[in-house]
């Protein structure tokens, strides 16, 4: 990958994408592509080949996406499915159209079926009918996936996946709405510390199992793939270690010193009993991640302390 070679990465804006510029520049690329919503509406079929075909960058990185936690893919699963389809069907046949060198599409370890053997292996997705508290943000990255294999394969063109795990560290959403675990738990402990509160009610049993990868690490991952990858076969990126959600709740309670009780509410969903994935074609390939949990959830919670909304 040459360093002035131009380089767009669509959702720039975002915590992952954010996090792949930082790592592109770190390594001296000159020449990135990136639009604000504002600027580029991505659902915009029209406005979306205009832009890449007018461009014709070299390398694209789909990092775009509508995202959220339980609560915001329960309450809005027709969104989620609508607007990642469009998203990712206007960014992929453009890219394929103006002969794009390397596409690399972004999916998620929520694609693999609720009852997934664990660790979760590329070769069982859609060997089950995906977890119900995420299934139409699945079923959008399942059809990403698959239309950057079918392209591999038909024209021959270097369009890949990665299904990275659960991400978080610095920029991530804190939003009560659309908060991912660590976030959500970070937030709300912290708040409860300051608050005096003598409990936090969390949903579940605790017993759910998470891997977690620093988005940082996978920024590197997404680099690495873009210099080294040319297989249609999408890959696992992650760290191939979990952690309970009572485990992950009791570790934030210790990391923010909140002395209150952790309640957990058996009525609300667990979502997938387990998310780990299986990194060995990973390793083989030549990639590990770095950051360790500790670290990686010490300066989620340091951006965090400097970033008070």
């Amino acid at each position: 990958m040459e360093r002035r070679a131009k380089i767009y990465v669509a959702g720039h804006t975002g915590m992952v994408g954010a996090a792949i510029v930082r790592r592109l520049r770190a390594e001296g690329c000159e020449n990135l592509l990136l639009a604000t919503r504002a600027e580029l509406d991505l659902t915009d079929q029209r406005a979306v080949r205009d832009f890449v075909m007018a461009e014709r960058p070299r390398y694209i990185v789909d990092s775009a996406a509508r995202v959220g936690g339980i609560k915001a893919n329960m309450s809005h699963p027709a969104e989620f499915l609508h607007e990642n389809l469009q998203i990712q069907n206007n960014l992929i046949w453009s890219a394929k159209d103006a002969g794009v060198e390397t596409f690399l599409f972004l999916g998620s370890s929520c694609i693999y079926p609720r009852a997934c053997p664990q660790p979760m292996r590329e070769e069982y997705l859609m060997e089950g009918k995906p977890e119900p508290t995420n299934e139409a943000y699945a079923y959008a990255k399942i059809a990403g996936m698959k239309l950057c294999e079918y392209i591999h394969t038909q024209y021959g063109m270097n369009f890949i996946s990665c299904m990275p795990t659960n991400i978080y560290g610095e920029g991530d959403s804190f939003d009560p709405e659309t908060s991912h675990v660590i976030p959500a738990l970070l937030r709300r402990i912290h708040q409860a510390k300051g608050a005096g509160s003598p409990y936090v009610t969390i949903w579940g049993t605790g017993s759910s199992r998470r891997e977690f990868l620093h988005v940082d690490d996978l920024a590197d991952a997404v680099v690495w793939l873009l210099r080294s990858y040319k297989d249609k076969q999408f890959l696992n990126v992650g760290t191939g270690e979990d952690i309970s959600i009572r485990e992950l709740a009791e570790h934030i309670r210790s990391l923010v010193g909140y002395e209150g009780r952790l309640l957990f509410d058996p009525a609300q969903p667990d979502g997938m009993p387990r998310k780990l994935l299986d990194v060995t074609r990973l390793h083989k390939a030549g990639w590990h991640h770095r950051i360790g949990f500790d670290e990686g959830l010490k300066r989620t919670y340091g951006w965090y302390l400097n970033n008070l909304f």
